[in-house]
């Protein structure tokens, strides 16, 4: 469940893809301060709200948006491991910490459950 939408955020924040090459996303943002960015909630929020079309996007957001359709059902395996290990972190702060905002990600992102089920499943294993 929770490695779906991290892929969106690790997308997002920690592999914000720009111009993905048809094997791998950019590693151009796999250098961001990741932590940074969960623990302020007004940079959180605002790639929430870009995520959500409710608010304004930077660059990064506007990528991961039209990136992470293509990250979900491909699993992310255009992600590097550092993307993977990021998206992780993510689902997992989400989930613990902004639970709803979480719902919503996968309400909006994964309406069916179908990408949810595929990382419930990967999680268990692991």
């Amino acid at each position: 469940m929770a490695r779906m939408q991290v892929l969106l955020f690790v997308v997002l924040v920690a592999a914000s893809v720009a111009a993905p090459p048809p094997s791998r996303y950019t590693n151009k943002y796999d250098g961001v301060d990741l932590d940074r960015i969960l623990k302020n909630d007004r940079i959180l929020t605002n790639y929430i709200k870009c995520l959500m079309d409710q608010g304004p996007c930077t660059s990064e957001g506007r990528e991961l948006k039209r990136t992470l359709p293509d990250a979900l059902e491909t699993d992310c395996t255009k992600c590097n491991p550092n993307q993977k290990g990021a998206a992780d972190k993510v689902i997992n702060f989400l989930i613990q910490n902004r639970n709803n905002d979480w719902t919503r990600l996968v309400n909006k992102y994964d309406p069916s459950g179908a990408y949810q089920k595929r990382f419930e499943a990967t999680l268990a294993r692991n």
